[in-house]
């Protein structure tokens, strides 16, 4: 991505800026964090404790009320390895670090993405609001961030995967949580490595429960592994939540996650409730939305376009079972690509998609125009975003990677793709 140089913000005073009531996470509004630290040089002290379980204090001010003590680091790996300083790197906020009662609007922790890599600045939220309608997901919108008391610019604001997410969404605080750390080789696939529970500490990073969840892991992973494709479902439905597993997969490679399971078998989060079940749930959902390409991206893998990504990839690789394996299974398979075409008819549709689209580019628009710390131009932004994508050409030709493609065009041409590639497929499948 083409980086401007960084430049201090404008000033924005506390006073001018209107308190709201709406949700956190309301898509509607353009909400305003200021984050006050004591020290003037709190970059370089973020910097110095990145990596480390040290949070830097500072008073959180929203919508006119002050929550002092949180405690703020700098969070993520490429997403902050390759951003200078002086421009905006994800921040991790923790609200309850000196008081164990205190909230944001009821949540604990917060959640401030660079939107590092995407030019249209939607990704996230795009992501988010399409998986909200067929599974479990967390909540995210776009906020403006004011740090000592000057503009860094539009961040966005995704939900931790934590007791609270739990409990909006399961109706219980109980179970085991583990997230699947992002890594360029992976790893995560839940790919056997034996009983030995240590083989599984990485990247398979436990939040919650004990040594009996550690050992329900390794079980799911034994059963994909070595249970023939006849006798999976008996033996793997009393252990995974199969419907909300074929959405995850139908996600993941629908819309082109290239951070996703698909892809690099990390970036997900696994959570295991009190009746013993697995649920698999998205993480990293910044890096959608575009053609298909990146680490780990097989050449036969990639069709004439960018978004030709076949939705049967991957069925031969033990290290994805979660693909491969479920996938093996002809009733799974199939309800895998009618999950795939109803992502396709209703939620890439743009007479659908394209007005939620337009509304958040109409809330952040004017704030991206005057950002002096933004990760890409306003005019990559304003390409990204386009209801009229500008076409393919020797000077701008149709690429793949981060921040390629405008919003529209992967839409329709996935939803086309899609739409008939699905149908073919389910016809071979009958025909068998």
């Amino acid at each position: 991505m083409q980086r401007p140089p960084a430049t201090p913000g404008i000033k924005i005073d506390k006073a001018s800026v209107e308190p709201l009531t709406n949700d956190l996470y309301d898509t509607s509004v353009l909400r305003t964090l200021f984050i006050d630290f004591e020290n003037p040089d709190w970059e370089a002290e973020l910097e110095l404790f990145h990596g480390t379980d040290v949070d830097v204090p500072a008073t959180v001010t929203v919508d006119g009320k002050a929550y002092a003590n949180c405690g703020v680091h700098f969070r993520g790996m490429s997403s902050y390895m390759m951003v200078p300083a002086g421009y905006k790197r994800s921040l991790n906020l923790s609200v309850d670090m000196a008081d164990p009662q205190q909230r944001i609007m009821g949540y604990r922790t917060l959640n401030l993405l660079n939107g590092s890599g995407d030019e249209s600045m939607l990704s996230t939220v795009l992501y988010s609001r399409i998986a909200r309608e067929y599974i479990p997901a967390p909540k995210a919108n776009l906020v403006r961030v004011v740090i000592n008391g000057e503009n860094w610019g539009i961040y966005t604001n995704v939900q931790q995967f934590n007791k609270d997410f739990l409990q909006e969404n399961y109706g219980t605080d109980k179970g085991a949580r583990w997230k699947v750390s992002g890594s360029p080789r992976g790893g995560g696939g839940l790919d056997y490595r034996g009983e030995n529970a240590s083989d599984y500490s990485q990247p398979y990073e436990q939040k919650s429960g004990g040594k009996k969840a550690t050992a329900k892991l390794i079980q799911l992973c034994r059963v994909l592994e070595q249970t023939p494709p006849e006798q999976l479902p008996a033996a793997l439905e009393p252990l995974v939540d199969v419907q909300e597993l074929l959405w995850f997969l139908a996600l993941d490679i629908g819309l082109i996650n290239s951070d996703g399971y698909w892809i690099r078998a990390s970036d997900y989060s696994i959570y295991l409730d009190p009746k013993d079940r697995f649920h698999i749930i998205p993480h990293d959902m910044n890096e959608a939305f575009r053609g298909a390409g990146g680490p780990g991206m097989r050449a036969e893998a990639m069709g004439a376009s960018p978004v030709e990504l076949d939705p049967l990839i991957g069925l031969d690789d033990p290290s994805k079972p979660l693909r491969s394996k479920v996938l093996a299974v002809p009733q799974y398979r199939q309800q895998y690509l009618q999950n795939l075409r109803t992502l396709a008819e209703k939620s890439l549709d743009w007479e659908r998609l394209g007005p939620f689209v337009a509304s958040q580019v109409a809330l952040i628009d004017e704030a991206v125009k005057i950002e002096t710390r933004k990760l890409g131009t306003y005019e990559a932004f304003l390409a990204a975003t386009a209801a009229e994508p500008a076409e393919a050409s020797a000077d701008r030709p149709q690429r793949r990677g981060p921040g390629a493609m405008n919003l529209r065009k992967f839409a329709d041409e996935r939803r086309a793709y899609l739409l008939q590639v699905t149908e073919d497929q389910s016809n071979a499948h009958f025909d068998r």
